[in-house]
This record gives structure tokens, sequence and C-alpha cells, in this order.
């Protein structure tokens, strides 16, 4: 599949993929957009999220599940197809809290692919007026993630294979 196709099929089904991971699904996350190499994920301010009901701000849990989301599905937007993948290594440095009551961004660039080993890098922020606000970042992180197999299923097979209580044999590991 060619990497702009792809990107078309994780465009028009990209909040049946948020849905699919019932964590990703608990904390309202959505795919904001995805380019080639890029993946913008973001999660909505809520109260449940928030860590320190004295501050309001949101638990760092939120922005490191986020963060590992987007760089996961950066991947794919580098390689042009979903394979099995898991996080083999997430390093994340908080540089400040998220504001209470805005909705924090994640923007992964997956910058290196080998046979076997993803690198990303990422940016958490808020957005004003529509633009990340990328030189104030919440946290940033880089990533590794290792393929584990090759093409999986597309979303559609992977929610009837779930509805059934199976998983596709390629991803059975990741």
């Amino acid at each position: 599949m060619s990497d702009s196709s792809f990107l078309e099929q994780i465009r028009a089904q990209g909040s049946m993929i948020m849905g699919f991971a019932p964590h990703s699904r608990a904390i309202g996350m959505q795919m904001v957009s995805v380019e080639p190499d890029v993946a913008i994920l973001m999660v909505p301010y809520a109260p449940e999220l928030v860590g320190n009901p004295d501050t309001g701000v949101v638990h760092g849990g939120v922005i490191t599940s986020l963060l590992d989301n987007a760089s996961g599905l950066s991947v794919g937007c580098h390689t042009g197809e979903r394979k099995g993948m898991a996080t083999l290594d997430l390093r994340i440095d908080y540089m400040r809290p998220a504001t209470p009551g805005e909705n924090v961004y994640a923007r992964a660039e997956c910058y290196k692919v080998t046979n076997n080993i993803a690198f990303v890098r990422g940016i958490a922020c808020h957005s004003k007026d529509g633009e990340l606000q990328l030189a104030d970042p919440i946290a940033s992180c880089v990533a590794t993630f290792m393929i584990t197999g090759g093409p999986i299923p597309d979303i559609n097979t992977m929610i009837a294979l779930a509805a059934a209580g199976e998983r596709p044999a390629e991803s059975a590991g990741g």
C-alpha cells in the first residue's frame, strides 16, 4: 500500500482506530491529523483525568499514554503500513504542568526505521488559535519501537476479531 493511500485509510478510520484500544477510548484520545512520518493526537481536558484536584492539572500518565500512542502511530505513518509493534523504550522529560482546563496535544515524528526498530521523537503541548505551541512544551519524548511482525489486518477486521474475542496472529505478541 502506498503512503498516501495508507494515510487516507488512517484519516478515514481515525475515530475507530482511537476507540479500538480501551485505554485510549477511556481517556477520550482523538486523532487530529496524520502526515508522512507524523501523527498528532489530542486528549480533551476532563476532570476525571486530573492527577491533583488542588491544581486541576492532568495526570502525567495521560500525557505518557498520549505520547506513546502518537509515537506508535507515527511509525505507521512512516512505513505506510500497519505492522505489529511494541514500545521498547519511552523516555519522557516533563518540562511544566499542563494548563488546567486546556486540551493536551501530542505531535510525534518517526525519523528512522531499520528492519526491526523504529525511532521517534515527540512533544506534548497545548494549542492556541489552532496552532500547536511546540515552543512551549509540556513534555518531550524519544521512543524506540520493535517491529514485531508483518502487516496486520485493517481496523475493520481487527474490530470484528475483537468482537469475537480473538486477536490477529501477527500482533498477538505485541
